[in-house]
């Protein structure tokens, strides 16, 4: 048996309240979980776990279940480069500065 891999404690956190909301969502659509799961394409099982906060969960099944619920546009704004500062800041940094040089003097040749 593999031991489970342990996460960080706002990675568990995380992935408790995603489930918790996708739950809600469920409920709210009065849809059952083997409904919900047949339309994700996935087990009972699954999104039984997804709904507890699972880590372990594949994050194609929870892509799944945002796309049945009609949810699957807020992951667009995950990791968005565009939004991601600290990232832009390190890029911009290790770029290199673009040195000019004087135009050296022209050779005099005129004899």
């Amino acid at each position: 048996m593999r031991k489970r891999p342990e996460y960080p404690f706002e990675v568990e956190e995380s992935v408790k309240q995603l489930g918790e909301r996708l739950r809600l969502a469920r409920i709210r659509r009065s849809v059952s979980q083997e409904e919900m799961a047949q339309k994700s394409g996935i087990t009972r099982k699954t999104l039984s776990e997804i709904e507890k906060g699972h880590a372990g969960a594949s994050f194609g099944n929870v892509l799944a279940v945002l796309w049945t619920l009609g949810m699957l546009d807020g992951v667009k704004h995950l990791a968005d480069p565009e939004t991601d500062e600290h990232g832009r800041i390190l890029e911009a940094a290790r770029q290199r500065q673009r040195v000019r040089h004087s135009p050296a003097s022209e050779p005099d040749n005129d004899f």
